[in-house]
Parts: C-alpha cells; structure tokens; sequence
C-alpha cells in the first residue's frame, strides 16, 4: 500500500540513525520498525497491582488523628511551617 505519512523531525532522526546503521531502505526501516513495534504491544509481562493496605494513625499518644496537618503540629510544634 502506498501512503503519505507525516513524520516528527526528532522521530526522522532516530529512523535515519537506524536505517545507517542496518543498511536498509528507510521505506524498509519504517517498516521493520513498525512491526516491531506493533507486534511488542502483546508481549509484555502483566504487572502485580499496586496496592495500598492502610493503618490507623495512633501516635501512641492516646490521640488519633484525622488530619496530617493536626499530627504535624503535635510532633513538630505550630512553627512547623
């Protein structure tokens, strides 16, 4: 298939440093690096979800506190800021 395709300058530059380095046509350097991207898209390894286990925040103190700002204050004193 024949097409126009409009290409970012600092895309065109990494095309042209691989198709000097391969040697190939840049129509045959689009082309491998198109299919190697596209067929990438499946091959990557599933991530364990990031997950976030919350604690209650006793200070010890007897108090819990509901704002970090209100906690801050008790550790550091009303200058903390």
């Amino acid at each position: 298939m024949r097409t126009t395709l409009s290409i970012d300058d600092d895309l065109a530059v990494l095309i042209e440093q691989e198709q000097r380095h391969s040697g190939a046509s840049f129509k045959s350097t689009v082309n491998s690096l198109l299919l190697r991207g596209l067929n990438s898209r499946g091959n990557s390894v599933p991530k364990k979800p990031f997950v976030v286990t919350p604690i209650a925040m006793n200070t010890g103190l007897g108090t819990r506190y509901q704002k970090v700002e209100d906690l801050i204050e008790a550790l550091e004193g009303p200058m903390h800021r």
